[in-house]
């Protein structure tokens, strides 16, 4: 939920007067943002609890953010985005941003899942403690 609002808010999915939009979204913009925000989701909550002997991943933290804030960028309006702006224009923006604003969406969705799936294969990889002689016996008296 905090990712849509911190992302439809600012890109004006969600009509608010703090923000305006020159360009009306996209049919998928939704749909992307919807996704990337229940991947986001499932990544953030892997940072719940880490268990012990798993080693850290700062990669797919990384990746992570940058699948977030490339869905940002991907639902955004072309020529709102005060960043593309500086650096485009406004022709430029229309004529060079728009156009690969669906290949944005498609990597952050690429990007968002490869960092969920990077961590749980890394949450699932930490060694299991042995167990005690104690614990075992016991364990084949039941069986």
């Amino acid at each position: 939920m905090f990712t849509i609002v911190f992302i439809a808010v600012p890109t004006d999915l969600i009509d608010t007067p703090l923000f305006s939009r020159e360009i009306p979204p996209t049919d998928w913009s939704w749909p992307v943002l919807i996704l990337s925000a229940v991947l986001t989701g499932l990544v953030t909550a892997t940072y719940v609890a880490h268990p012990e002997g798993a080693p850290p991943s700062r990669a797919a933290g990384r990746v992570g953010m940058a699948g977030w804030l490339v869905t940002f960028f991907a639902v955004g309006c072309p020529v709102c985005n005060k960043l593309v702006l500086l650096a485009l224009g406004t022709t430029g923006a229309m004529q060079f941003f728009e156009p690969i604003q669906p290949y944005l969406a498609a990597a952050s969705i690429v990007l968002l899942g490869w960092a969920f799936y990077a961590r749980m294969t890394r949450e699932n990889s930490c060694q299991l403690p042995a167990r005690a002689d104690a614990e075992v016996e016991a364990l084949d008296r039941v069986h």
